[in-house]
């Protein structure tokens, strides 16, 4: 059995042949065609989340920088109100140290029908005085203000029956317009 090669196969094989590889050709191309698609696609989609970093980026540089600013003129604006307080705190110790002293003498005795302390407030001027007591207790946390009318050279007894009973430790400051205050403790 011989085989007999006619002139037309080996045409016929080289013409698949090319068939062939033009397909693989064709395939390749379009894949990497598709794989060219692909990157752009990602390449896009790297751009827009770049852009929208870049974005936040800048919008938190600008809220720093605003906040920045509203520090800088807040703490301007603490030390001119400083500045301000000092002037007003001098002002008022000048206002105060030009006040004569109160013309009051306070001392203290038991109370006889109670228990706690009586204060006996002496009004040693030649003129009626409107005071006003403000008496704090801190061992209880309690406070209270009362108006004193002292007439000219006597003396006022205030205590439990007044509306305060006085112990040990209590602060209290006597306060009238024209006069400085006068704080003490009791004994």
């Amino acid at each position: 059995m011989t085989t007999i090669s006619t002139p037309g196969q080996p045409k016929r094989r080289g013409l698949i042949l090319s068939i062939g590889v033009n397909v693989v050709l064709l395939l390749l191309a379009c894949g990497l065609l598709l794989y060219a698609f692909m990157l752009n696609v990602d390449l896009d989609d790297i751009k827009r989340r770049l852009s929208k970093e870049v974005e936040t980026r800048q919008q938190a540089e600008r809220y720093l920088i605003e906040a920045r600013n509203q520090l800088t003129d807040s703490q301007r604006e603490i030390e001119q109100l400083k500045a301000q307080l000092s002037d007003k705190e001098t002002d008022y110790r000048a206002a105060i140290s030009a006040k004569p002293a109160l013309p009051v003498v306070v001392s203290f005795r038991s109370s006889i029908l109670g228990k706690g302390l009586v204060a006996v407030f002496e009004n040693t001027s030649d003129r009626y005085l409107s005071v006003v007591l403000s008496v704090r207790n801190p061992t209880l946390s309690t406070a209270r203000r009362f108006t004193l009318e002292l007439d000219p050279k006597s003396s006022t007894d205030f205590g439990h029956m007044e509306g305060w009973q006085f112990a040990s430790g209590d602060e209290l400051g006597l306060f009238n317009d024209e006069f400085g205050a006068l704080r003490l403790t009791a004994p």
